[in-house]
Formats: C-alpha cells, structure tokens, sequence
C-alpha cells in the first residue's frame, strides 16, 4: 500500500477533525493577513491624508502671506492717508540758518532762491514728497496795530518722476487769504470779508479752527505777492516736505539725498510729528501681523490636533494587532494540536496494525506530518487572499492603492505562507510522536 493512498485515507476518515483544523488555519491566516493589511491601509491613509493636508497648509501659508501683505498694506495705506493730517516733518532751510534763532523766533531769518525747489523737483529724490516752498516773517499789521505772521505759500511743487499725489495743503488763491484762529475770532472775520493788510485788500478764502500754536496768529496770501510786499522777490526761506517712509534711521538718508543735489541747504526733522507717524504706521503692521498670526497659530494647532489623534489611532491599532495575532496564533494551534491528539488517540488500533504490517516509525510520522502539512499549506493559500478582501473591504482601500500595498505586503505573505505550515507541523508533532512511540502488541493487545 503506497503512501499517498495512506494519506488520503487518512484525511478521508476523519473528515470533520481534517475541515476543522483546515478552518482553523485559514480563520487564523486571514485574521493576521488582514490585520496587517488594515494597518497598512491606515499607514497609507494618514501618509494621503497628511499630504493632502501638507498642499492645503502650503496654499494656505501662500493665502496667509499675500492676506498678511493685503493686510498691512491697507492698515498703512489708512495710516498714511490719517498721518497726512499731521503735516509735513521735513524742513529744508538755508545751510547758513542758524538753528537757536530758528527756534526762538519759530521762523527762518535766512533766505535762499525759489529755484531750489524746482531743482529738487526735477531730481530723481525718492525720500521725500509734497515739496511746498514758503516765505515766513513775524510783521506787524500796520491796519490793526498787531503782530502777525504772514506766511507765503503757493501749490505743492510735484516731483516730475512721480505720479502726481493729493496735496496736503491746498493752495491759497490769489487776492485771498486764510486766517488763523485768533485773528478772524478777535477781529470777527469770517469767510468772504474783506480786508486790508499793508494796503493790499485780500477777500478772507477760510479760517482756520483752533490749533493751539503759531498759525492761530498767521495770515497765509499767495506767495508771489507775499515775495511782493516784504520785498523778497523770487525768495524763500523754507521748503517743506514730507517724508515718504518714517523711521528713526531715515533723516541721515534724506540729508546725504538733499545735500547731493541742494549743497546750499541743511535738512531739520519735526521729530514730535515724524515720531508720531512712525510709530502709528509701526502700530498698523504689528496689528496686521497679530491678527493673521492669530489665525495661522489656531489652524495650525487644528492640524497639529488631526495628526496626534490619527498618531494615537494608529498606534492604539498596532497595540491590538501585537495582542490579537499571538493569541490567534496560539489558538490555531492549540485547537490543531488538541484534533490531532484526539485524531491518533482514536485510532491507536490502526496504528499498531500498520505497525504489525510492516509499517515503519518515520512512515507513520510521514503520514500524519503529511496530513498537517497539507492543511497548513492549503490552509494559507485559501487564508492570505480571504484576508487581503476582507482588509480591502474593511478599509475601503482605493483601486489606485491595491498595487502598491500588494507590493508592500509581499513579505508578510511569503512570511505567513512559510509560518502557518510550521505551526500546524509543531502543533502535530507531539501527539504523533506519542502514538509512534506505544508498542504496537501492547495497542493491539488493549483494543
């Protein structure tokens, strides 16, 4: 009788203890095959998931700094247009103006050509803006027997490679006159009057509100027929400007700039107004830059948040599957061993007749190893593709990704392919080393 007759009938007699144990291996194939496979479906998921969300955070941070630019563009484009109402921070006097006389009597006492400001008009200068010339001299009224300041002004001179900008101070007609507060109120003046001022007659073209410094006692005129009546034809002795971007470290930048194209001039700062325009169009971009930091650090704690969970899912589901494969292992081949020792111990008898026919030890070891190397194998083959369905549709794995996690699980196939016959190989071992090794008169002899 050949082997492989024995075998078959071996696995043909006991046909429930052979299907059983046949279950077992493949439950237990396909439970660690798709284990492994759904954690490598998650794997691929938060690796799509974070790149997904990687390209949102980089189109976000673009977002965010074009917003933040938008942004501090327009909290300064605000300030600026509120700062123009602080007037100009920059004055360009004659280079031999002394500044303590300057500062007691709050005007120029020096005198320099008209022509300079058209020649900084003409130059390429980009520190400055609005440049406004002025002539300004302490008088008295001879008419009202009071001291005033008369101050000559004329439009805001545009820099020719400038695109033209809004004046700050609007340019007094010719043959009016604008009043400071103190005068139209204690002389009870009022637009459209009339006046006379060292016997030229000017119509009153606005007053001022209250400012709380020299232009409540001033009288701007036209500049040409201010030059006219103090006799500084083509003369004057301030040139104002503003600044184009104030900062502490600016005013040296703007005098080397004046000083290269007006030798004849020196340059003084306002400092209360600069500062004060500086620090508001600093305040503007700080508010811009927090408000948008606010927004990026709450998005970014949000991601941060989705990736420490799934870190946490992730690591909660290997936990398990290095619980749950062992255990289903040791199962499968408890419950394998337990058939098989219940397998040799009923048929005890033919083991001893095939002994007494001939038969030797390592063939009945062949026969029952065979049977258990069979239903590891078999068991696997029906198991791994069973298991990879069963991830695939628990996991609900793209089409696109079936390629690429087949490829990634090759190894944990072939290695469970190879496991699953070597463990039903040593879970049979034992109870069929038992039946070989009884004496088979004895066997014969108890049946």
């Amino acid at each position: 009788m050949k082997l492989a007759h024995l075998i078959l009938r071996e696995i043909a007699s006991r046909k429930i203890s052979f299907f059983a144990s046949l279950l077992a291996v493949c439950a237990s194939t396909c439970c660690v095959i798709a284990s492994f496979g759904l954690l490598k479906d998650h794997k691929y998921d938060t690796k799509e998931l974070l790149r997904k969300e990687t390209r949102v955070e980089e189109a976000r941070l673009k977002k965010y700094t074009l917003r933040r630019a938008e942004l501090t563009r327009k909290h300064e484009d605000e300030t600026r247009k509120t700062m123009k109402n602080l007037g100009f921070n920059i004055l360009i006097l004659p280079k031999d103006q002394n500044l303590a006389d300057l500062y007691a009597e709050d005007f120029a006492s020096k005198y320099m050509p008209e022509e300079y400001v058209h020649r900084l008009a003409n130059s390429k200068i980009v520190t400055i803006n609005h440049l406004l010339p002025s002539l300004t001299q302490k008088m008295t009224w001879p008419e009202k027997k009071r001291t005033v300041i008369l101050i000559g002004v004329r439009g805001e001179v545009p820099l020719m490679h400038k695109d033209p900008k809004k004046p700050l101070l609007d340019a007094v007609p010719k043959g009016s006159a604008v009043l400071g507060y103190e005068l139209h109120q204690s002389l009870g003046l009022s637009e459209g009057d009339k006046l006379t001022l060292m016997g030229e007659e000017f119509t009153i073209h606005k007053c001022y509100k209250a400012r709380g410094n020299k232009d409540d006692i001033s009288i701007w005129v036209d500049l040409a027929k201010a030059q006219g009546m103090l006799r500084k034809e083509g003369k004057i002795n301030a040139i104002l400007a503003l600044e184009c971007n104030c900062s502490a470290d600016r005013l040296p930048i703007i005098r080397k700039e004046i000083a290269a194209i007006l030798p004849e001039t020196q340059v003084i700062e306002r400092g209360t107004r600069a500062t004060a325009r500086a620090e508001q169009r600093l305040a503007a971009r700080r508010l811009a830059e927090k408000t948008l930091a606010t927004e990026k650090q709450r998005k970014d704690e949000t991601l941060l948040d989705r990736r420490q969970k799934r870190d946490r899912l992730y690591a909660e589901l290997q936990s398990f599957t290095d619980t749950l494969i062992p255990l289903v292992l040791a199962g499968c081949a408890l419950l394998i061993g337990l058939l098989a020792f219940l397998n040799v111990r009923e048929r005890q008898a033919e083991v001893g007749i095939l002994r007494a026919i001939g038969l030797r030890s390592s063939q009945i070891y062949f026969i029952f190893l065979s049977k258990a190397l069979f239903i590891g194998v078999f068991g696997a083959l029906v198991g791994l593709p069973l298991g990879h369905l069963v991830a695939t549709w628990a996991g609900k794995i793209p089409a696109t990704a079936q390629g690429e996690l087949l490829k990634a699980s090759a190894d944990i196939f072939l290695l469970v392919l190879v496991t699953t016959p070597l463990v039903t190989l040593l879970a049979s071992w034992i109870p069929t080393l038992l039946a070989v090794q009884q004496d088979p008169s004895n066997t014969l002899r108890e049946s």
